[in-house]
């Protein structure tokens, strides 16, 4: 129990929560003692409204979108105000300022959390209506609670200037770890191995964000203040992490075939296994250090694992004989040099986080890194070309515009208490996507009930208003903590602090609660039906387009493999990006397969296909991975016709799948016969294996190493071929399916 506490408190959605906390409570609690208690109070909504757009950064971009936030929420609180008295003029005037804080959302990812906050700060506008000089006095608090906001988060940054890098970064070193696991699991012989790529997936999606957050956080703060040797060894161990990643990779193999050739054997592969496996355990165990801030000591170097499936292969082959356990050993020999290389890599995570790397240098590492980064520019042709029905952000924000503004007329209407409630639930649970949306809405439904029954039975017993301002703080902290956790947890929260506030506030706690509930309620309904019937954005419309992005990165991963394969030399920058690309685009499209499984039945015709597709996607990363990790840690030959032939084959069918998703006309004469490529494989065989076995010059330790390298790019190029005819033939079919 102390441990999860422990890891609750050492994450980074409290570290995030404890800054809000701090800003919105203080005010209120200073001013409240000076007996300014809704002076206080709007500060610290407007400390609460700017909190979102604090996302990783440079310290440049985040004071800049601090600061923009800030101005953003307090100036459409103030427009609201001030347009508010003139009901002509005021729906139309509302109707174009929601949609236009919507159609922020297509600047990125800081501009969409600006344009949520903007929401929110008219949504509340309505519970608080001012006139003349005392609208622009309470617009001024909310951007006084703002600024007040960035100078918390500014005293956080330099008291602890890597805590939110080392969290994200312990993060990072624990889903390695379970991705790792996931990867020895694919070696028991009655492994669901379909599930188990799947959970590898999800996985990814959660790394790619928070490597996303890293290259902000490390990258920027480089290229903006300088080089720290914190810093350094900061940006080493993430990039050590993207490398443990790819090499994980490495290890894809036919399973079903090694068991079949170890039938009799298994003790080696379980042997393998059981490294595997330890090198899990060994990351984790180091994530756990991280996060609790303490020096690391390496206890377990994984000598004894790694020498006992040395031995397993001696063993194998002393068996079997030279002979009939060459391939065998090939194969295993392949593994061995893999695990020597992932402890290696551990290795140098576990040196940064102990007292022998105090400045490790980064050599040349750090080259050219902020071509990573995406660019931060927010031209006006971005937003004009967005409006248009083709852009789901446009066509979102058409949908939560009038959404809002019928629970706006509902809640006139109709005997609502809080109209501003109903508007706050819309803002806070519609999505985009349809799945989230119905999921967000059950949440706070369920959240409200159940944090109003505990926070009513609480003010029942206690009326104490001391008692009820630390519990109201508590769930603050708590509620905000998981909002990105577990959001029915942090609607439950939230309820009950609303339902503390208003305990202290005013008498009539009964029809608080009645009323939150029932605003809530009809929020979410509606919220709901909008997404249903008002331009509904099913996942089936969008995933070909994440499917052809996979394949296009894949593509661009296996022309810079084979470009370095040609060229050899220094693995240039280019390469790097490609790989990025190729692991950013299989997590986004495993995020929309996911959207699409929560959606209708009657939405999941394609599903079958698109599962396939991701799995045939994920394969291919995974051989490319394979390849390039072994041409980069190995002294190669020169790449023959055959294999560049071969490679022309594999781009030619990726781009056939391309072309029919875009519904191009495809050129005949760009097929490759099945007869040729056939061909080419035997001649690339046969070539490289007579050419080693004929070179006298060769001792018998490099004639070996040598075929190892034939085997093993023969067997990847193999495997890439039929994975790309295979993403071909169910592009071609989810095409017929779908054919809009």
């Amino acid at each position: 129990m102390f441990d999860k506490i422990s890891k609750f408190t050492n994450s980074t959605s409290f570290f995030n929560a404890s800054k809000v906390t701090i800003a919105s409570v203080v005010p209120v609690l200073v001013l409240n003692f000076l007996g300014h208690f809704e002076i206080g109070f709007t500060i610290a909504l407007g400390a609460f409204y700017t909190y979102p757009s604090d996302i990783p950064s440079s310290l440049s971009h985040k004071i800049k979108g601090l600061i923009a936030a800030s101005f953003i929420v307090s100036g459409v609180n103030l427009l609201v105000n001030l347009v508010y008295p003139y009901p002509f003029l005021f729906y139309i005037f509302l109707g174009f300022l929601l949609f236009l804080c919507s159609m922020i959302s297509v600047y990125g990812q800081r501009a969409t959390l600006i344009s949520f906050s903007a929401l929110l700060s008219i949504s509340l506008s309505f519970g608080h209506l001012h006139e003349g000089w005392e609208a622009f006095e309470y617009s001024g608090f909310i951007f006084i609670g703002g600024i007040l906001y960035l100078i918390v988060s500014l005293v956080f940054h330099f008291v602890q200037p890597y805590k939110y890098v080392e969290l994200q970064i312990a993060e990072g070193i624990k889903l390695t770890a379970k991705y790792l696991k996931l990867r020895g699991d694919l070696w028991s012989p009655e492994a669901n191995r379909r599930a188990i790529i799947e959970k590898q997936l999800a996985v990814q999606v959660d790394l790619n964000l928070i490597h996303e957050d890293l290259r902000k956080s490390l990258i920027g703060n480089q290229n903006a203040s300088g080089i720290t040797s914190q810093n350094r060894k900061m940006l080493l161990v993430f990039i050590t992490l993207v490398e443990i990643q790819e090499l994980a990779l490495y290890t894809s193999f036919d399973h079903s075939k090694l068991h079949e050739k170890f039938a009799k054997h298994p003790d080696v592969l379980r042997t393998y296994q059981n490294v595997a496996y330890k090198l899990a355990s060994t990351l984790k165990k180091l994530s756990k250090n991280v996060r609790h801030i303490s020096v690391y000591v390496d206890k377990h170097d994984l000598k004894n694992e790694l020498d006992a499936l040395e031995f397993a292969i001696f063993d194998y082959e002393k068996t079997l004989g030279k002979e009939e356990a060459a391939e065998g050993v090939l194969m295993l020999t392949n593994m061995l040099k893999y695990a020597k290389n992932q402890v290696g890599k551990i290795k140098i995570i576990q040196r940064a986080f102990s007292l022998a790397m105090q400045s490790y240098k980064l050599k040349d590492k750090d080259k050219e890194l902020e071509k990573f980064l995406t660019p931060q520019y927010y031209p006006l042709r971005t937003l004009i070309e967005n409006l248009s029905y083709s852009s789901s952000i446009f066509r979102h924000s058409i949908r939560l515009t009038i959404t809002i503004l019928i629970g706006f007329f509902l809640g006139q209407v109709l005997p609502f208490q809080n109209v501003y409630w109903i508007l706050l639930t819309i803002v806070v649970i519609m999505r985009p996507g349809y799945g989230l949306t119905k999921e967000r809405s059950y949440n706070r439904i369920f959240g409200t009930v159940l944090g109003g029954l505990i926070a009513f039975g609480i003010v029942s017993v206690i009326q104490n208003h001391v008692a009820l301002s630390i519990f109201s703080i508590i769930c603050m902290l708590l509620g905000i903590s998981f909002t990105q956790i577990n959001y029915k947890i942090s609607a439950t929260f939230v309820t009950m602090y609303v339902v503390f506030i208003y305990g202290i506030l005013t008498p009539n706690i009964n029809e608080v609660i009645q009323y939150r509930i029932l605003d809530s309620l009809a929020g979410a309904i509606l919220a709901f039906i909008a997404n249903h019937f008002l331009w509904p954005a099913w996942e089936f419309i969008n995933t070909p387009i994440h499917i052809e992005n996979s394949i296009r990165a894949n593509r661009a991963y296996l022309k810079e493999i084979a470009d370095f394969y040609n060229k050899k030399g220094e693995v240039p920058t280019s390469y790097r990006l490609a790989r990025k690309n190729a692991f950013v685009e299989i997590g986004n499209l495993m995020t929309s397969f996911q959207r699409m499984m929560q959606e209708p039945k009657s939405k999941q015709k394609t599903m079958p296909l698109v599962n396939k597709l991701v799995v045939l996607n994920h394969s291919l990363l995974s051989a490319l991975a394979s390849l390039s990790t072994y041409i980069q840690s190995h002294q190669t030959t020169s790449a023959s016709e055959s294999f560049n032939y071969i490679i022309k084959t594999i781009l030619a069918n990726l781009d056939h799948a391309i072309a029919v998703l875009r519904n191009e006309v495809i050129l005949k004469d760009t097929f490759f016969e099945k007869e040729d490529v056939t061909l080419q494989f035997e001649e690339l065989k046969r070539k490289n294996f007579t050419r080693l076995a004929e070179d006298d010059d060769l001792d018998k330790e490099t004639r070996q190493a040598k075929m190892q390298e034939a085997s093993m790019v023969i067997e990847q190029l193999i495997w890439m071929s039929n994975l790309a005819e295979k993403i071909l033939k169910n592009t071609t079919d989810l095409k017929a399916t779908n054919p809009d």
